[in-house]
């Protein structure tokens, strides 16, 4: 794979559609008929936003959406607990085996998936699959590293772009994020004050700046949004 090529076309991809026209380029280059990419973005806790692309056959992406498989796809739970590749195979599968057996009718019998994650807490997987030729441990040695490389670089390029569409983070002083994190720790402001020697007073100064910097209502959702957001 020629990975300055593949550099250059993610550095130049402008929208979501040329990111996906450049990785399933390097998908084919690395022996595979498709690709899918999904970001999930760290706010809000409730609902994130999912950003997602793939070249999968066309049924097959209508019915994984009209399914809402996205809940309940294990190598989605896998990829949020875990930045090892995985291949797929009937164990990566079995709390879900229903969609393991949909995915081969549409003609995605090998899969390999690998997640990234970021500094402000987005957390994205790339999957290559084909419809033939199983996965063995010799192809995984030669290009496992390739496949790897293509899974962080895709990250890098779609958290590029959603950047410019997000808000520009707080940025919190040495005292906010540390009366933040004693908040997180389930501290009252009282205790805070008591471990780090400033009055109660100071520390719900230091806290209700935080909470305007960060638009939230209160000081447990600035602290569940700062830890979300990596700025603690």
């Amino acid at each position: 794979m020629d990975t300055g090529e593949i550099v250059d076309g993610l550095a130049a991809a402008g929208s979501e559609d040329a990111l996906r026209t450049v990785v399933a380029h390097a998908a084919r280059e690395l022996g595979f008929d498709y690709c899918a990419y999904g970001m999930r973005a760290p706010l809000p806790v409730s609902n994130p936003r999912i950003h997602m692309f793939s070249n999968y056959p066309s049924a097959w992406q209508q019915r994984y959406a009209q399914e809402n498989y996205l809940a309940a796809d294990p190598t989605v739970a896998y990829a949020l607990r875990s930045v090892q590749p995985a291949v797929w195979d009937e164990s990566l599968f079995s709390p879900n085996p229903g969609l393991w057996e949909e995915a081969r009718a549409h003609g995605l019998n090998v899969g390999w998936a690998q997640s990234s994650c970021d500094a402000q807490g987005g957390v994205g997987m790339l999957t290559l699959a084909r419809g033939h030729d199983a996965l063995g441990a010799a192809e995984l040695r030669h290009k496992g590293a390739h496949m790897s490389w293509l899974a962080h670089a895709a990250h890098a390029a779609m958290a590029r772009l959603l950047a410019s569409q997000l808000p520009q983070l707080p940025a919190l002083t040495a005292r906010e994020a540390e009366m933040l994190r004693w908040t997180a720790d389930g501290k009252t402001s009282g205790e805070t004050a008591q471990i780090t020697g400033i009055a109660e007073r100071t520390v719900n100064f230091h806290l209700n700046n935080a909470v305007e910097k960060l638009g939230v209502a209160n000081k447990t959702a600035a602290a569940v949004k700062a830890a979300m957001l990596r700025l603690l």
